[in-house]
Formats: structure tokens, C-alpha cells, sequence
């Protein structure tokens, strides 16, 4: 079979992504043949061997966890992670810095050491791209836990004292090898559509991704402990020029990559997630799952079985459908639930569990549980039909890029650049916009009357004296709404709020629905009550659940108000050492100091 017949072969089923994720496949577990035991003079001579060896890499791929399961501002998993409450310490950062995660580059540099024993042009340039491609992609990670980390393009070995020992190397090193990385891994791979295998077009994702990262992260850190002129690391960073490389290379993809939105059926935002085959005319790369080969996930169970939810703060930001502002209705704070959907951004409705929701494959609405819920704003992302309902029994593909972030970010980067245009927001934003039946934005409309409440410290809160200076201040805002609203449970949120230094919002409060106090209310629309809201347990009729006042339901102010998650709890943010993770102790240790900790965190080391 030739190379690009193999890969289309990939891209239609997925199974190397399945099988590599079946793990007992020895044909993909490469644990099972040591690499010094490996002759690389005839091992790597062919076709099949680079892509067994390969096939390792894609355990890099993220944990659909990370994504359904990420808390913030936005969103409330039944209790608060480390992170959230402020609870991290020095031994924190040693789940993403293990031998584990630096054996995967390892083996991705023992691939690039040895690959030009294979003698088939096509296979050696194909798989050196795609060891470029994981290479940038571990970077990329360790760059957003740790900051600067130590560069390695060799295969260390365990006795290589010098090597292990070896400081940290700057970000601005780091950013320019993942840069290079990716600018081979375009030139190397195959520009062909493949969900479950890295192309040209995944790199150029990646590109996008990075570059606005670190783009964003340097303005918007410029002068902090963590970058600029008084960064531990001594350098001036410059974030314009890789923001420009972030709009480059979205722009690229979005003219050649020949992706676009789904917009089948009349749900199409949310069919787009509830699907088990990814839709390849939109997902760049997603992770398969299959019953058969039991990989799956929890996002139904999380959702079903789990008190989890959006909250206030992020179900305030869906716009109405002529694009104005939902917190512009008078007394917007105080509409109850059947009607604060009406007439909202279908997104809303198609992410969250509104009245009237019908789950797949039901011929009937369904209540949302408020006794599975702090908020009240059930997500419904990722949900299929009840047969998935039990607890990990989700099989879902999970997006890891898809063209919408790319719109997203080529926005993004241009109007912190300073030199959006109406044509760039017409053929990005205006796109997601457009597939559901929304407004446009206007940018001049946008930038003369910026959303109060996105600032305000009552409403989302963004409060960078670098965001509220930005000449694009409204129509940036308006960017940044879009990506929160097109892009929940994804795995972006979190990073965002690093890099834009919003992480104060982490600890603001969690609140969800209104009710204005005791009494029936009606969850579906069908004028029939579905709870009763009671200070004491007592019945409510038929089909009515009894919810008791701060046992199970917990209101802001008692006996009405808001919904609220984690009432009474302390939620900390420390802005000088919560961007980063801390370095591991004992990797401190090892190297006698020459790995540096992060600004903040104080693991008593001194050498």
C-alpha cells in the first residue's frame, strides 16, 4: 500500500489511534522491545518499523478528562481541584515532569537519531515529520505547566550525567525550536484531511495555537516575575512578532486546509460533539474511542452522574440571537430558567440543558436534575444516547484541533496586533456566527460601545490593565466571548486564562440559576412543576421532587437567589507563582541547583 493510500486508510477509521490506545497491542507498544536491544542499523530500514516505533508518540495525545472535566470560572466539577482552591504545592508539577513524560521525547529523538537507515525517501521524510510534529507538541506542554524548560534534540541516555544536569534553556529558545519544529513537520507531511493521524494541517494547528499562546502570555505577563525585563530568565520577549506567526499560520490553513464549519441538520453545534466518527470537514485531529476495543471515556457519566455545571458567568455570555447583549435586558440577573434560553445564541441551548431538552434517541423531554448540578446549567456537550449513560461508558470522539479554534485564534492574534478589518472577522468569527443562525459582529459597533459587564467586577471580571488600555478593547472583548461560548469543555479555557493573567477569577464565586424563593417551578415547559423548592421535606404531588433548602439546593441568599457552588469556601490565587507549575524537587536536586524553580515557589533547595 503506498503512503498516501495508508493514511487515507487511517483517517477513515482510526484505528491507529484506537489501537495504540488498546495498549495491549504489541505491535504499538513499543515498551516491549527496549531500544538497546533494538539494532537500529536494520530495525529502522523500512516503512512498517518507522511506523510501529511511531505510533508511541500518540500517547501524548490528551486525556479526554482535561477537556470535559475543566474547571474554572466557567465551569464547576463536584469539588474544586488543587489548582482552583489554591492548594498546590512544591510537589505539584511532578505528574507533568515524570521519567514517563520524558521518556515520550526520548523516543522521539531516538526516532529522528536513527531514522536515516530507512532508505524510503517518502517513509523517512513522512515519519521525521511526524517526529517533529510530537516533538513541538511535548514542548508545547511543558512550555504552559513550567515556562522555560531544558532543550533536548538527542535521545539521553540514564548515565548521561552531563545531559541530565543540564539547566534550563529560555522560552524564548523553547518557542523557536517548537516553531521550527512545526515548520518542518508542514514541509514533511502529507496535506491531506486525517482525524486520527498528525498531517500537514495539524502542525500548522499547532502553529497557530503556539504562537498565540506565547504571544498573549508575553504581553500580557510583560514586567511580571514570570517574563519581561524583570523575568528570572533576563529577556525581552516579543510577543508582536509571534502573534503575527499565529495569524500567518491560521491564515494558511484556513486558505489551503480546505476545512470548514459542519452545519448538517438543525442542531449542527451540537451534533458536531455527539458524534462517535469525528466530522472531518471540521476536526483537524480528534481521539477515537470505541465500545468494541473498550477505550472510552466519562463525559456522559460525568455529566449524568456527577454534580457538575456551567456557571452564571459563563451562561451570561451567550448573546441574543440579534447580537445584543443579554446583560443589557433589564433585570437580566433575576430571569428564572424557562426563560433564560428565549431567544439566546443557540449555542447556549445546544451546550447546556435547557427546557425542552430531548436527549438523543428519547422521544420525550427531560428535567434537569438539580441534585446533579451546583449551577443548574447542566452541560450536555458530548452527549449521546442513554445506552452511554453509565459511569465511563462515553465513546465520543474528543476534538484536539478543529477549524473553529483556527478562526478563533486568526482573530485573536490580528486584533491584538492592532490590525483587524472587518473582512478578517468575516471570515472567522462571522463564520461560527453564521452557522447558527446569529448576528454578525461589527467591529466598529464593537470597539464604540465595549460590553461593561465583560469588565466589570460583578459581571465576567476581565480586569488586565493591558486588556482595558487595548485601542481593540471592545471588539477584543467580543473575541474573547466568542471563544469561551464556541469552545467550552475543550481543554483551551484554563490556558486562556493564563495567558491573558485573568487567573483572580478563579476565585470568584460560583453561582448558577435564580429562584426567587419557596415554591413549584417548572423545568420543561410543559406547565406541569417538576421540584418544589421547601424549607422543610414535604411532598409536592406527583412527579414533583421536594429540594430542602441548603441541603439540597443551596440558594445565595438563603431561601432565593442564585445557585451557588462551593458556598462559604476560601478560593486563593496567588499571582506571583500560579501561572507556572513548580520545577520537581528532586530533579532540582539531581542537577545540584542548575534547574531553577519557578518564581514563588519555595522548595527550600539551596545550593
Amino acid at each position: 500500500m503506498s503512503m498516501k493510500n495508508s493514511l487515507l486508510s487511517f483517517s477513515v477509521s482510526g484505528l491507529l489511534t484506537l489501537s495504540l490506545l488498546a495498549g495491549g497491542l504489541s505491535s504499538c507498544n513499543m515498551d516491549l522491545v527496549p531500544e538497546d536491544q533494538l539494532s537500529t542499523a536494520t530495525y529502522f530500514t523500512s516503512e512498517n518499523a518507522l511506523r510501529e516505533y511511531s505510533n508511541y508518540f500518540y500517547r501524548m495525545m490528551p486525556d479526554p478528562e482535561t477537556m470535559y472535566a475543566e474547571e474554572g470560572e466557567h465551569f464547576i466539577a463536584p469539588a474544586p481541584n488543587d489548582l482552583i482552591l489554591g492548594t498546590r504545592n512544591i510537589h505539584s508539577g511532578e505528574a507533568f515532569w515524570s521519567k514517563d513524560t520524558w521518556r515520550n521525547l526520548r523516543k522521539v529523538n531516538y526516532l529522528l537519531a536513527n531514522i536515516d537507515q530507512c532508505e524510503d525517501a517518502e517513509a523517512r521524510n513522512h515519519y521525521k515529520g511526524v517526529a517533529c510534529f510530537f516533538r513541538a507538541y511535548f514542548y508545547f506542554d511543558m512550555l504552559r505547566y513550567f515556562g522555560a524548560v531544558p532543550w533536548y534534540d538527542e535521545a539521553i541516555n540514564a548515565d548521561d550525567e552531563d545531559a541530565l544536569r543540564k539547566p534550563r534553556d529560555s522560552r524564548e529558545v523553547i518557542i523557536r525550536h517548537i516553531i521550527a519544529d512545526l515548520d518542518a513537520a508542514y514541509e514533511l507531511l502529507p496535506k491531506i484531511h486525517t482525524t486520527g493521524e498528525v498531517n500537514a494541517y495539524t502542525a500548522l494547528a499547532l502553529k497557530s495555537r503556539a504562537c498565540l499562546f506565547e504571544g498573549t502570555f508575553r504581553k500580557y505577563h510583560a514586567g511580571t516575575v514570570f517574563n519581561g525585563s524583570g523575568d528570572v530568565y533576563r529577556e525581552q520577549l516579543p510577543w508582536d512578532d509571534l502573534l503575527k506567526q499565529s495569524a500567518d499560520a491560521s491564515y494558511k490553513l484556513m486558505q489551503e486546509g480546505g476545512y470548514r464549519l459542519y452545519t448538517t441538520g438543525t442542531e449542527p453545534y451540537r451534533m458536531l460533539f455527539a458524534t462517535i466518527v469525528p466530522h472531518d470537514e471540521e476536526m483537524i485531529w480528534a481521539r477515537y474511542f470505541s465500545k468494541d476495543l473498550d477505550i472510552k471515556h466519562n463525559a456522559q457519566g460525568w455529566s449524568v452522574a456527577r454534580a457538575t455545571g456551567f456557571t452564571k458567568r459563563h451562561a451570561d455570555l451567550y448573546l441574543m440571537t440579534d447580537g445584543t447583549r443579554f446583560t443589557d435586558k433589564p433585570g437580566f440577573d433575576t430571569i428564572t430558567y424557562l426563560n433564560v434560553f428565549t431567544n439566546r445564541d443557540p449555542r447556549m441551548a445546544q451546550t447546556i440543558h435547557a427546557p425542552g431538552y430531548i436527549q438523543l434517541g428519547a422521544d420525550k423531554t427531560t428535567a434537569v436534575n438539580l441534585q446533579m448540578t451546583y449551577t443548574g446549567y447542566k452541560y450536555i456537550k458530548y452527549i449521546m444516547e442513554s445506552i452511554y449513560n453509565g459511569w465511563g461508558s462515553s465513546i465520543t470522539s474528543m476534538p484536539i484541533f478543529r477549524i473553529a479554534e483556527v478562526y478563533l485564534n486568526y482573530a485573536e492574534a490580528k486584533a491584538e496586533l492592532g490590525t483587524l478589518t472587518q473582512s478578517d472577522l468575516d471570515m472567522s468569527v462571522n463564520l461560527l456566527r453564521d452557522r447558527v443562525g446569529m448576528a454578525h459582529l461589527d467591529m466598529a459597533a464593537a470597539n464604540a460601545n465595549p460590553d461593561a459587564s465583560l469588565t466589570d467586577a460583578n459581571g465576567y471580571g476581565f480586569s488586565s490593565p493591558v486588556l482595558l488600555a487595548h485601542p481593540n478593547k471592545g471588539v477584543l472583548l467580543e473575541i474573547r466571548r466568542e471563544r469561551m461560548v464556541e469552545t467550552p469543555l475543550e481543554g483551551l479555557h484554563l490556558w486562556d486564562i493564563i495567558r491573558w493573567r485573568e487567573g483572580h477569577l478563579f476565585t470568584l464565586e460560583r453561582k448558577g440559576l435564580f429562584f426567587p424563593g419557596e415554591g413549584k417551578y417548572d423545568l420543561t415547559g410543559d406547565g406541569k412543576a417538576n421540584i418544589l423548592l421547601s424549607p422543610t421535606k414535604r411532598s409536592g404531588g406527583l412527579g414533583v421532587t421536594c429540594l430542602v433548602f441548603d441541603q439540597d439546593i443551596v440558594l445565595s441568599d438563603g431561601t432565593s437567589g442564585n445557585m451557588v457552588a462551593y458556598k462559604d469556601m476560601t478560593l486563593i490565587w496567588d499571582e506571583n507563582k500560579d501561572y507556572l507549575y513548580p520545577v520537581p524537587v528532586t530533579d532540582r536536586t539531581m542537577t545540584f541547583g542548575a534547574l531553577t524553580q519557578n518564581p514563588g515557589w519555595n522548595d527550600n533547595i539551596n545550593f
